[in-house]
């Protein structure tokens, strides 16, 4: 019986103290999510490279229900060492929200070497380190799971343009995400896919200008209009939705995109 949790008349599970890992959950959609965690009654465990955004998301959130580790997820001791943080801070980790990703635009026919293995190294490596460092963990909860997120440009050509590598390392997670269902079913934990289109962010950040450009030019070919509305907000309440699923029931994918036409914003 899982009563302290579980109402009769409800359709989920209640997030009271339960405690959600969330990687680069200091800004973007990882900070949404965090945010959207915390209104559902969780509490969450941040972590990310910058001690300082680490540091400013958590004064926000609340120290209370807050708590941050410093990691790169694609360096495998850092990301375990910042688990046994996280467990000793709360007592528990119920589930993980592998979120932390990143993207630089270029043809595939010349991306630098460097900015090819970087996406992999974060996207794919860091998102199977996390797995294996919350594993243990997860496994003392009675409703443990993984969310993993995904993108929209991974399936929807016309979302962005020269973002090929990035969108390849996202449909990796994808079926990563489906061999970790099997994996881990005989141990109740539900993995989750949650496939997010453009919302505004931060999240180009950093991007060279004339890449830029010529993403903006390569995908005006796709039509006139984008589709807006989304917010990140919009992410966090999708992963809320596939953690607080009843024991034994999880979601496969859910795909959250905006849904208003907009005229394309060219350079």
């Amino acid at each position: 019986m899982m009563a302290v949790y579980w109402q009769e008349d409800s359709s989920d599970f209640m997030l009271s103290e339960r405690v959600y890992v969330v990687t680069g959950g200091s800004q973007g959609f990882g900070y949404a999510i965090a945010n959207e965690l915390l209104a559902a009654g969780a509490r969450v465990g941040l972590l990310a490279r910058s001690e300082d955004t680490l540091a400013n998301a958590v004064s926000t959130l609340g120290d209370d229900k807050a708590f941050a580790a410093v990691a790169d997820v694609a360096d495998g001791s850092q990301v375990n060492e910042a688990f046994k943080q996280i467990h000793a801070h709360f007592g528990r980790i119920d589930g993980l929200v592998n979120n932390a990703g990143v993207a630089r635009p270029g043809q595939i026919s010349e991306i630098s070497e460097e900015d090819l293995r970087w996406q992999f190294d974060v996207n794919v490596i860091g998102l199977v380190l996390c797995c294996q460092a919350a594993m243990p963990f997860l496994k003392l909860s009675d409703n443990p799971r993984i969310v993993n997120i995904g993108s929209a440009s991974s399936i929807y050509r016309e979302e962005c343009r020269h973002v090929g590598i990035y969108a390849a390392s996202k449909a990796a997670v994808d079926r990563l995400s489906a061999e970790l269902r099997d994996e881990l079913r005989a141990d109740g934990i539900g993995v989750s896919v949650v496939i997010p289109g453009a919302a505004a962010t931060d999240f180009a950040s950093g991007w060279d200008e004339e890449k830029i450009r010529l993403c903006a030019a390569e995908w005006a070919n796709y039509g006139k209009f984008m589709d807006t509305g989304m917010e990140p907000a919009d992410v966090g309440e999708a992963v809320v939705h596939c953690v607080s699923r009843r024991p034994g029931v999880a979601v496969d994918t859910l795909t959250v995109r905006p849904n208003i036409p907009t005229e394309k914003i060219t350079w």
